[in-house]
């Protein structure tokens, strides 16, 4: 889906996946010690701001401009700081060992682009560093709840295992939910949850 595409989507609602952050990013979050955290692909900008209330160092981006200016205008009225600029997964370079945390929160990309994605991703944290994912498994397309209708871009534990081969494993489920995230992520759902470490 193209940049005008996420426009248009943010443009036309007053929220897309609601002001609250992903329940399962809260969990996993407010379990650590605060630190710098990366958010790929963040949309309006509810992880990045619930992080930065809890004294995080949030960098975040995404390719929707009207996503971001929307995350800035809310950080401005909550009086929150957050770096987020506006980037696309293709072509992505991130900084070695440069954070502490990922959160992947429903970034579903093309197979061509998600190997390489996730190694950058991989190579970014820092020692004891974590990726927290929560992404929508290929079981969702039997669902209305939210997601893409391609199954390349589902996502099934063992292509995040073998993504992720270099980290510590601590965390990988695959379960059905109930998404109440604003207009587009709402009602059951299949999902995959994933936590791996960097030694």
């Amino acid at each position: 889906m193209t940049s005008q595409f996420w426009n248009e989507r943010y443009q036309g609602n007053e929220t897309v996946y609601g002001y609250e952050p992903n329940a399962f990013f809260k969990e996993q979050i407010l379990l650590r010690k605060p630190g710098k955290l990366l958010l790929p692909a963040e949309g309006e900008g509810r992880n990045a701001l619930f992080a930065a209330k809890y004294g995080w160092e949030v960098s975040a981006f995404d390719y929707s401009e009207v996503a971001q200016q929307k995350a800035l205008k809310k950080a401005r009225e909550l009086n929150l700081t957050i770096d987020y600029t506006l980037k696309s997964i293709e072509g992505l370079t991130l900084v070695p060992a440069s954070v502490d945390v990922i959160g992947l929160i429903y970034v579903h990309v093309p197979p061509v682009l998600r190997k390489h994605f996730h190694h950058q991703c991989q190579q970014a944290l820092k020692p004891g560093g974590s990726i927290l994912l929560e992404a929508f498994s290929p079981e969702q397309l039997k669902h209305s709840s939210g997601g893409p209708r391609v199954p390349e871009m589902l996502y099934t534990l063992e292509a995040l295992q073998q993504d992720f081969a270099g980290l510590r494993i601590q965390r990988a489920v695959q379960k059905e939910v109930v998404l109440s995230e604003g207009p587009f992520h709402t009602g059951p759902a299949s999902i995959v949850q994933f936590v791996a470490t960097k030694e």
